[in-house]
């Protein structure tokens, strides 16, 4: 088993990447404590692995700081953290995109790794270990119009994964990130803005390898960085994008 015994965090748990993150780490062996907003989605995938949770707003100082106390008061260890938990804003011009939704979307995808350095973190330096993957997209590399404050939040997420990798590599604490195309997850019906084969066969024709990316894919590659198997990478991106960003 890959990630035996390994203590980790997936935020975003409840459903798409993160619940397939969540279904590959558990049968890689992890100790995993499962964290969403979704309290009852949370409990169904947490009952399925036979895994821990803990319910959390990751735009939250109080309640990251509380999952944070609870996972090292219980398993006195953090092996993993995988920043997974993000939400988008309807496809729009920029300058119609409203400040309670320009402020929601950074608060979800951009603060939650800031609180993830400010709990986590000190407990993977003292250690000397530790393994954080930030899950961006290919938007933060080659954004689409309309949906620009998302983009901006994912090359936001792509920025803070190298300056993290560069100042906590003397502490033996990887940090990666993940850039997927758009999946088939809820949020799909998001960035099309209406989920139609019209707007469906739109957005595939920019993928070479013609299928949207899957919560499998995300989980594969996801087990792979997070592993002992790859000691030697940190600062990376790993496009899983079908050949999006060629």
């Amino acid at each position: 088993m890959r990630l035996k015994e390994k203590v980790s965090i997936i935020t975003g748990a409840a459903s798409g990447f993160g619940k397939g993150i969540a279904k590959k780490f558990s049968e890689e062996g992890a100790k995993l404590i499962l964290a969403d907003i979704n309290k009852d989605e949370l409990e169904k995938v947490s009952k399925d692995l036979d895994q821990d949770f803990f319910h959390v707003d990751v735009s939250s100082s109080s309640s990251m700081q509380k999952l944070s106390e609870y996972v090292l008061n219980k398993y006195k260890n953090i092996d993993i953290m995988v920043n997974n938990a993000g939400i988008t804003h309807l496809p729009k011009p920029l300058e119609e995109v409203t400040e309670e939704e320009f402020d929601k979307v950074f608060s979800v995808n951009s603060k939650s790794v800031f609180f993830c350095g400010k709990f986590f973190v000190p407990h993977m330096k003292r250690e000397k270990k530790g393994s954080i993957l930030n899950i961006a997209s290919t938007a933060g590399l080659s954004p689409r119009p309309n949906l620009n404050w998302y983009n901006a939040t994912k090359g936001w997420m792509i920025t803070a994964t190298k300056t993290m990798a560069v100042e906590l590599a003397p502490f033996n604490v990887r940090v990666n990130s993940l850039a997927p195309v758009a999946g088939e997850t809820p949020l799909l019906k998001s960035f099309l803005g209406k989920d139609t084969p019209e707007k469906r066969n739109a957005f595939l024709s920019t993928i070479p390898l013609g299928r949207f990316s899957t919560p499998k894919d995300l989980a594969n590659a996801a087990c792979f960085l997070c592993s002992d198997e790859a000691s030697m990478i940190t600062g990376s991106i790993l496009e899983v994008d079908g050949g999006r960003c060629i």
